[in-house]
């Protein structure tokens, strides 16, 4: 469906953009945030570009963002924003709750992280708390910070490999793309079994997808 701008309804109301590709998931959110006498929902997208674009117009003072969309990511999106000194604060609202994933978008400036099956009270006091200049994290996305920061975390290098590994090549393959020895890719592949406490290299790209340290095509 094609995202369209909404005509805002109070002055002192906290403006709110929903983002997300899936109708049903945006729907749920507007019937939420629309009742509210302090909210209006300024517009609504169905991709990262038109969020973007959107964002740039209405100027809301928070957007619901999805973290995985066509076009353009969610990240991409708080990226650019930040670039172009917008004043919106961003909340993440995603189904992917890994640790890396939130320390991501944290990092890429997100103000706020809520899992797609966030109660009303949930959703409508992150939109409150982040207006205000606050944080808002649930308390079982703290925990899985808190859990991620106890995994002992890949190298670069060894994400690198995961990453050819998920591309399906072999150990000699990987070698002769980085330009290190077939020892040197076993080596690592080793390590990075036993940092992500999985046997063989088909459970590592499930919990490197799982992390978000690998993207499937």
């Amino acid at each position: 469906m094609k995202g369209h701008s909404l005509p805002s309804t109070g002055e002192a109301k906290v403006r709110v953009l929903v983002a997300d590709d899936h109708p049903i998931v945006r729907q749920g959110i507007l019937a939420n945030v629309k009742p509210q006498g302090d909210m209006t929902v300024v517009a609504e997208a169905g991709d990262g570009v038109e969020a973007l674009t959107l964002i740039k117009e209405q100027l809301p003072d928070v957007v619901l963002l999805d973290l995985r969309m066509p076009q353009m990511d969610g990240l991409d999106v708080l990226t650019e924003v930040n670039k172009s000194n917008l004043s919106c604060k961003v909340i993440i609202m995603t189904t992917f709750d890994s640790e890396e994933d939130v320390q991501r978008a944290m990092k890429a400036g997100a103000r706020g992280y809520l899992l797609k099956d966030s109660t009303q009270e949930e959703i409508l006091d992150a939109i409150r708390r982040v207006s205000l200049g606050e944080t808002y994290l649930p308390a079982r996305i703290v925990q899985k910070v808190a859990e991620g920061m106890r995994k002992p975390e890949l190298s670069p290098r060894e994400v690198e490999v995961l990453q050819w590994v998920a591309a399906g090549k072999s150990n000699k393959e990987i070698g002769a793309q980085l330009f290190i020895a077939e020892g040197t890719v076993k080596t690592h592949v080793k390590n990075l079994l036993e940092k992500l406490a999985v046997v063989g290299r088909t459970a590592a790209i499930r919990e490197g997808v799982h992390r978000g340290l690998v993207r499937l095509n």
